[in-house]
C-alpha cells in the first residue's frame, strides 16, 4: 500500500496561491528566487524520494512549462540542474479532462481521479505526492491523504486558492516533524490518524 502525501508552499493565512494564481510570495520556481537554497534542496530531495507524483492540470502546466528544460537555461545553478533531472525522471500522472498530451515520464488520466488514486494507493511502490488544489481537495474529501507537508511562508495574502478544502468530517492528525528554514519558513508534517 502506497502512502499519499499532500505537500505545498502555503501562506500563513492558508493559501497555496494568492488571487489570480499568484505564487510570487513563495519565491518563484527556482533556487535563485527561493527563500533559501536549503528549502529548495528539501523540495528537490522530496522529488527524488517520490515514487509517483499526481498532478492536477494547473500545477502540471506550471511545472511542465519550466522544469523540462530548466537545466539547459543560461546560468542554471547546480541545484536547478539537479532538480530538473529529478523532476523529468520522476514518474508522474496528470489528471485532466482538457489536456491532450503529456511528456517527461508522465501518464494522462481523464477518468475519475478518486477511483484512480484509490487504485494507485493499493499498488506497491514508493510514496506518492499529490499536487494541485482541485485534485488534492478531491483526495482529501475521499479520505485518501496519509500525510500533509505544509511549508508555511511568513506572508498574508488575504485570499486565493486555499490549501485545505471544506470537509464533511473531522480528520485527526499527528505531528511527525517540524523544521525551520531561513526567512522564517516553517515545515510542519502531519500524518492522518486512522
Amino acid at each position: 500500500m502506497r502512502k499519499l502525501i499532500f505537500g505545498m508552499n502555503v501562506t500563513l493565512d492558508g493559501y497555496i496561491a494568492a488571487s489570480g494564481d499568484d505564487i510570487g510570495w513563495s519565491g518563484g520556481e527556482g533556487p535563485d528566487s527561493s527563500p533559501s537554497n536549503e528549502l529548495f534542496q528539501w523540495w528537490s530531495d522530496r522529488v527524488d524520494a517520490t515514487g509517483l507524483a499526481l498532478y492536477g492540470r494547473k500545477l502540471w502546466e506550471s511545472m511542465s512549462s519550466h522544469w523540462p528544460t530548466a537545466d539547459k537555461q543560461p546560468g542554471a545553478t547546480p541545484a536547478a540542474i539537479e532538480f530538473a533531472g529529478r523532476w523529468r525522471n520522476m514518474p508522474k500522472v496528470v489528471f485532466s479532462s482538457t489536456t491532450s498530451t503529456v511528456d517527461w515520464n508522465t501518464r494522462l488520466v481523464t477518468g475519475d481521479a478518486v477511483t484512480e488514486i484509490t487504485r494507485l494507493k493499493a499498488d506497491d511502490g514508493g510514496p506518492m505526492d499529490i499536487g494541485g488544489a482541485t485534485l488534492a481537495a478531491a483526495a482529501m474529501r475521499a479520505g485518501l491523504i496519509d500525510e500533509y507537508a505544509i511549508v508555511t511562508h511568513p506572508v498574508l495574502v488575504g485570499g486565493g486558492t486555499p490549501f485545505f478544502t471544506a470537509l464533511d468530517n473531522w480528520v485527526n492528525l499527528s505531528l511527525v516533524e517540524t523544521r525551520t528554514f531561513p526567512g522564517g519558513v516553517v515545515l510542519s508534517r502531519y500524518e492522518t490518524r486512522r
